[in-house]
């Protein structure tokens, strides 16, 4: 009589707790906040005690500070795609939903945000060139959509309107950006109304792709 070979039973790996799932998100809320109010070397212990979490809590979950930046940016992408995502679903009006996106991102806060990506970490890691490419793609249907329309002139790319929002919405991260708030949309309006089509001018040169300011830095 033959005796049956016993199959091991596969385990799935364990899904982190909830009050886990909690600490990693209030980590990476802190640690936006103040990477905006006081830039990337905030130390790690004042990002913990604003999250109510302990130290080792912190190195858990992101064993270095460039982990912790990485995670950040891409986790204001990643809300900055779900906006876009949000705009085209429930706006009619094709410029109406590249409007709503463009103040949702600046209020994001990328333009504070994004130049640390090339000054503290490494630029082509895997999940930072998803997250980026996730959001350069919203941002081109956005676009897209206006231009079929009619509404956005046909000379602007997606570069020309990254670069107006970045310089446009904040100074950079530990320069008093928050007293600059009251301007932000007020500047964002007047130049989202430049991009209307007819166009009243001709541009000089072409229009900017991400890859003209990928190869730019």
């Amino acid at each position: 009589m033959e005796t049956a070979t016993a199959i091991p039973a596969v385990r799935k790996a364990p899904r982190p707790r909830a009050d886990a799932l909690r600490n990693r998100e209030r980590i990476v809320t802190a640690a936006r906040e103040m990477f905006v109010e006081l830039g990337p070397d905030v130390p790690l212990d004042d990002i913990a005690r604003r999250a109510g979490v302990g130290n080792a809590t912190v190195y858990r979950n992101f064993p270095d500070r460039d982990a912790l930046v990485r995670e950040v940016v891409c986790s204001v992408l990643d809300r900055t795609v779900q906006a876009g995502q949000l705009a085209l679903a429930e706006s009619g009006d094709a410029f109406g939903a590249l409007e709503r996106f463009v103040h949702v991102a600046a209020d994001e806060r990328i333009s504070a945000l994004c130049p640390m990506v090339a000054s503290t970490f490494d630029q082509h890691h895997p999940d930072l060139e998803a997250a980026r490419e996730r959001a350069e793609q919203i941002i081109e249907q956005v676009m897209n959509r206006a231009k079929e329309a009619g509404q956005l002139r046909p000379d602007v790319g997606v570069g020309d309107l990254m670069i107006a929002v970045a310089q446009l919405s904040r100074p950079p991260a530990g320069t008093a950006c928050l007293s600059a708030d009251r301007f932000v949309h007020r500047h964002l309006q007047l130049f989202l109304d430049g991009l209307r089509a007819p166009a009243r001018s001709a541009l000089p040169g072409t229009a900017v792709t991400m890859e003209d300011l990928r190869q730019a830095q």
